[in-house]
């Protein structure tokens, strides 16, 4: 097995992927939309949550004798050829802030192991097991996937199509029973059955029932709907569910699910590729990524407005028009505060973020703002104070009232292993929280 190791939203000569040419013929200036189309898993679902990740983004794209990778992390296979793309805020030999922001994000119990001592496609299995829970529970919202089924009888209540073959087989001599079939709109069909086989599969991981604990209901309502259930039909189910792709738009959750269960139950460790395709893998918006775990730190003291699940919308102007989402509202209304997640070094931070977060502070009436960023070097928070007065007049002065803040949490180096990297890193958000420990319970205090 040959296997290269990038980081996002770097740029390497393209000899320096000589090792992996069909993975790298494969992906090469392919849209995220359409590796996904080939069986390659983009997390979150990129139409309908990232924000960051868009149709057209590339995990590799063409620059001349270069490619340059794009802003997502993860792992990709196309036959023996392996590519990891790990944080480029990472350091060392194994990408622990992958883990950590995973573990964080998705509260998944620690299964997914990056370290060396795992092999990519059983570091990739692990991950899409961990998924498996954040799919069933998004497409349980939806309530019980119900689809019409043709169900087979052998009674005396016949109300469907009459199956004589079948009749002679079961009911010579005759006794009064009658072999017939329904179609029935039901809860227990084919894809029901298919996540009733990935929940029976989890269960009998080490790891299983502590990892299914995480969607108890959802699991129970999946248990609940297939009463007929066998584990001797798995190869049928997953021939049926291969043949009926959901197609329904307002079940695009449930098409994700089915993709992703058909990927489980398969288990091949040297080809997870559904069907003719041979590429497979997992990638992870680090924008969104990154914005949720900060969420999970300051979820105390802002609102996280989000823009594809539609809730927290505002508007610059009246009439509804202007529709905006900025990262964090402070929950202070008496001193409202606008703060940016940015997955991206401090010197990286310039004049789009500055307009984007000014129009948010001007509508808000807030006076400070912060840039939430990954700190690799310790660096020292900057503040920007606004400047007032024309240039036309030589008469610019500095405010001292409405000031910008990069705000870096500093990721851990060369940690020696995940545990000591946790550690560090706790200790690291305690720092970064310390900046707003004036602001605990401001809700109440703003009332």
């Amino acid at each position: 097995m040959k296997q290269l190791k990038i980081k996002d939203n770097d740029q390497r000569k393209k000899e320096e992927f000589f090792e992996i040419p069909g993975l790298v013929k494969t992906i090469a200036d392919k849209t995220l939309e359409e590796l996904e189309k080939e069986g390659v898993f983009v997390f979150p679902e990129m139409v309908h949550e990232a924000e960051d990740v868009t149709r057209d983004q590339m995990i590799l794209q063409s620059v001349n004798d270069t490619y340059r990778s794009g802003n997502v992390m993860g792992f990709l296979g196309y036959g023996e050829e392996r590519l990891v793309i790990e944080s480029r805020f990472s350091t060392g030999d194994n990408d622990f802030l992958l883990q950590y922001l995973l573990e964080r994000i998705l509260d998944f119990p620690n299964i997914v192991n990056l370290e060396t001592d795992a092999t990519h496609d059983d570091k990739m299995f692990s991950l899409l097991l961990a998924l498996f829970l954040s799919y069933l529970v998004s497409a349980m919202r939806k309530g019980v996937f119900k689809t019409y089924v043709r169900n087979e009888y052998n009674d005396g209540n016949v109300k469907g199509t009459i199956n004589i073959d079948r009749h002679i087989r079961k009911n010579i001599p005759f006794v009064g029973n009658i072999a017939y079939s329904q179609r029935e709109y039901a809860y227990d069909n084919f894809l029901m059955q298919l996540i009733r086989h990935t929940v029976e599969f989890i269960k009998r991981k080490p790891y299983g029932h502590k990892l299914l604990a995480k969607a108890k209901e959802e699991v129970q309502l999946v248990v609940e709907a297939t009463p007929s259930y066998e584990a001797k039909d798995l190869r049928r189910i997953l021939v049926e569910n291969k043949k009926n792709t959901v197609r329904h738009a307002y079940y695009h959750e449930y098409r994700a699910l089915q993709r992703l269960c058909i990927l489980i139950l398969q288990n091949k460790k040297t080809q997870l590729g559904l069907g003719a395709s041979k590429i497979y893998g997992i990638v992870f918006d680090g924008a969104w990524l990154w914005e949720e775990y900060v969420n999970s730190l300051v979820d105390e003291i802002f609102y996280h407005p989000m823009n594809k699940g539609g809730k927290g919308a505002q508007w610059l102007f009246a009439g509804g028009a202007g529709l905006i989402y900025p990262d964090f509202i402070g929950k202070n209304p008496n001193n409202r505060i606008i703060a940016d997640a940015k997955y991206k070094p401090v010197d990286n931070i310039g004049n789009k973020d500055y307009l984007q977060v000014l129009a948010y502070m001007f509508r808000f009436d807030a006076k400070r703002a912060f840039y939430f960023y990954p700190d690799v070097d310790a660096i020292e928070d900057k503040v920007f104070w606004l400047n007032s007065g024309s240039s036309y007049e030589k008469n610019v002065q500095k405010r001292d009232d409405i000031c910008l803040t990069k705000h870096g949490l500093h990721i851990p180096k060369d940690a020696a292993s995940y545990d000591e990297f946790v550690a560090l890193i706790k200790a690291c958000e305690v720092e970064f929280l310390s900046e707003f420990s004036d602001m605990t319970n401001i809700e109440d205090r703003g009332k």
